[in-house]
């Protein structure tokens, strides 16, 4: 009987030992999920900037291949204005001496800038008097 008590009291203790072991188990496994769950936040996170660098790099391209393709407009555009403007001086002496004529005093003005280090420079520059003359007054053209 007493053999039989103590091999109870032994299977009693080995389970209460299982038990404790397998309540730690738990909690390390709640904190495993807990990680986890942090962990696959941070993945989607991301993967969601991943996705929305991507779609921008593609808005950007997109973008770029448009300007490109203005800027060639433009381009041709100018090189077509440029080879107008010689066909016509090139026929006509009343356009040349026009084309070579001097500007009045107050557009050559506006064409003669200094070299600027920085904006700050040419805002004082224009605010500094370089004044076009009034548009009420005769400029002798």
């Amino acid at each position: 009987m007493r053999i039989l008590i103590l091999v109870l009291l032994a299977a009693i203790a080995l389970a209460g030992l299982q038990t404790w072991r397998i309540g730690g188990l738990t909690e390390k496994a709640d904190q495993a999920q807990r990680i986890i769950g942090t962990l696959s936040a941070g993945i989607e996170s991301r993967d969601n900037a991943i996705n929305r660098l991507s779609d921008e790099a593609v808005t950007r391209e997109r973008q770029e291949q448009s300007l490109r393709a203005q800027l060639s407009q433009a381009g041709q555009l100018a090189r077509n204005r440029e080879i107008h403007l010689q066909r016509l001086l090139n026929e006509n002496q009343e356009m040349r001496d026009w084309y070579s004529a001097r500007l009045p005093d107050g557009i050559g003005r506006m064409h003669q800038r200094p070299a600027f280090a920085s904006t700050a420079d040419y805002l004082r520059w224009l605010s500094g008097g370089n004044e076009l003359p009034d548009t009420g007054k005769l400029t002798g053209h």
